[in-house]
């Protein structure tokens, strides 16, 4: 069984988290400059069995897409482009970036740890993988 990788996508960084090869426990693995994408999951999938993608889906509060969703949906293209047999799913990616946050201060971190964004993108992904973990079980 191979793993499912979580991506948390942004125009700048993107988070990535995964599972461990039985598909129970999501891991931060980390965060990538956005134009590096492509390039990161490809090499990455060189070296690991991933099974699934599972890409944020960014919503409203009255439940529509975020306007994000534009820039989502060209990178999955491409993603479908180059790395074509491996499914994607979405998740619900609403209030990830706060409980990242808010995750960040339960744990204790300094402030200044608080400020590093790609640990919150990362963090993101990992609550974006889990929660599609949940929704399995």
């Amino acid at each position: 069984m191979g793993r499912i990788l979580a991506i948390d996508f942004g125009t700048k960084r993107t988070g990535l988290a995964v599972t461990d090869e039985l598909q129970l426990i999501a891991s931060g693995l980390t965060t990538v400059d956005t134009k590096d994408l492509i390039t990161f999951l490809k090499n990455y999938i060189s070296n690991e069995q991933v099974d699934l993608f599972v890409v944020g889906l960014p919503k409203q509060m009255d439940n529509t897409t975020s306007e994000s969703e534009i820039y989502i949906g060209a990178f999955l293209k491409k993603l479908n482009q180059a790395l074509p047999g491996i499914p994607v799913e979405r998740v619900d990616e609403r209030f990830t970036s706060k409980m990242a946050f808010q995750s960040m201060i339960d744990s204790g971190l300094k402030k200044k740890q608080r400020r590093n964004k790609a640990l919150i993108d990362e963090i993101s992904a990992t609550l974006i993988l889990q929660s599609y973990l949940a929704s399995k079980s």
